[in-house]
């Protein structure tokens, strides 16, 4: 049996081959060619309503908005709209998808660090629900382009809360020295070029302390930080806090020895921290918004790869297993040091044999997906299942070595539909411009 906890809720071994919504994995790699991702339709539903149901039993004011960053395609954002979820977004390219998908623009919060004064003009004449503000200069550029309009854009503040996340470094986002958020002595100068401008309402705060967090304590500390900002902030300048986001980054288990995050937990601390921070500053309690990202999709999506050598030590053992992807569909064991999941799709029940390492087709010595992963002794022309690949593998994909990107599949009751078309070399090539 497959533990469900790393593995999408459908996946399931008959008759030794790994099926997912009811489709044999070995037939999709033969029909859509690996590097192949699946996507379990009811996996990532189930996800969703599951966030809105822990949060609906809190009675707060509430909203769950999917991180786009994690992965997005025009399909993915349709199920969220499908959902009643709401979307996060952090670039114009995304906000096209959303509107593609035909998400509320109401829904949305734009993110960013650093956007661009186009990016800034297409949110507001779409009408996102709120511009999530990184910096005082950002802010000016906004202050400047929604000067006279009648209907006010709305904003939210994102500040660096100082809290570090008991993560890796290159996903914690909430300590002072963060490239993130506004730190709080700034607050007073944001809160006053809000109050001057006609054109822009402010809507609340918001914090993000990292991702794969598994300390429920500390987002509960987060939203205390949070409410005592948006005390300080009535208090001097007059401005209400109708909506508070602690950000998302809620972790999910990549091992079958790893325990999954209890959501009702979550759901709980977040809530409690609210209503107590809320009770000691006299505060309204505002709106609670969520941003679950890898938490929806990570666990929903597979990776589909083909053994296509190996590398054999002295004594004839296996050294190394070569497949026909690598850290241009996933960067993380690269960057992050991230492990993962996996077994041999068309022989997943024959018995495993020593550890292998499993490499990539990229020209680093860092394209190493798995490490150490005990597996039935492959040969090439086998089929490797890597599990929990659904999150920031797709959205950080590259063209590295000018090898195209992968294809990606929904599956659901037995049918599979493609969502994303494996890239050829004709559009590979078509931004590269002769002499």
């Amino acid at each position: 049996m497959l533990p469900h906890h790393i593995w999408p809720d459908t996946a399931t071994i008959s008759a030794g081959r790994l099926q997912i919504g009811g489709c044999d994995a070995q037939a999709l790699a033969a029909a859509h060619g690996t590097p192949l991702y699946v996507f379990d339709e009811a996996t990532l539903r189930r996800a969703m309503r599951a966030y809105l149901a822990a949060f609906r039993r809190q009675g707060l004011p509430f909203g769950v908005h999917y991180a786009a960053k994690a992965l997005l395609t025009t399909a993915l954002a349709q199920l969220v709209a499908q959902e009643g979820l709401g979307l996060d977004v952090v670039s114009g390219t995304e906000l096209l998808v959303a509107r593609r998908a035909g998400v509320p623009m109401a829904q949305i919060h734009f993110h960013g660090n650093a956007r661009s004064d186009a990016e800034l003009e297409r949110a507001v004449a779409w009408g996102v629900g709120a511009v999530v503000v990184d910096t005082l200069d950002e802010l000016e550029r906004l202050a400047t382009l929604t000067a006279g309009r009648a209907q006010p854009q709305g904003l939210m503040l994102r500040v660096a809360p100082g809290i570090e996340a008991r993560t890796h470094r290159y996903i914690a986002t909430g300590d002072a020295d963060s490239k993130f958020g506004l730190p709080p002595e700034a607050l007073d100068a944001a809160a006053q070029r809000i109050r001057a401008s006609a054109g822009l309402r402010f809507l609340g705060l918001h914090a993000h302390i990292g991702s794969q967090l598994f300390d429920l304590e500390r987002l509960g500390a987060t939203v205390a930080v949070l409410v005592r900002l948006a005390a300080r902030l009535r208090t001097r300048h007059g401005l209400t806090t109708e909506e508070l986001s602690p950000g998302g980054g809620l972790g999910t288990p990549s091992l079958a020895e790893e325990t999954a995050p209890d959501l009702e937990a979550y759901a709980a601390t977040l809530s409690a921290s609210l209503r107590q921070h809320c009770a000691a500053h006299a505060l309204p309690l505002p709106r609670l918004t969520v941003e679950p990202g890898r938490s929806i999709v990570a666990r929903a999506g597979v990776a589909l790869y083909t053994v296509m050598g190996r590398k054999l030590a002295a004594d004839g053992s296996i050294r190394y297993l070569y497949v026909d992807g690598g850290m241009a569909d996933n960067l993380r064991p690269a960057l992050y040091h991230a492990r993962y999941t996996a077994l041999l799709a068309n022989r997943a029940s024959a018995p495993p044999g020593p550890p292998v390492a499993v490499a990539g087709r990229y020209c680093e010595s860092g394209d190493v997906l798995l490490r150490d992963v005990r597996l039935p002794p492959a040969h090439p022309g086998d089929l490797l299942a890597v599990a929990t690949a659904g999150a920031y593998t797709l959205s950080m994909a590259s063209t590295y070595n000018l090898v195209p990107r992968p294809a990606a599949v929904l599956v659901a009751a037995g049918r599979a539909r493609l969502i994303q078309r494996r890239e050829t070399e004709a559009d590979v090539l078509a931004r590269d411009v002769p002499l």
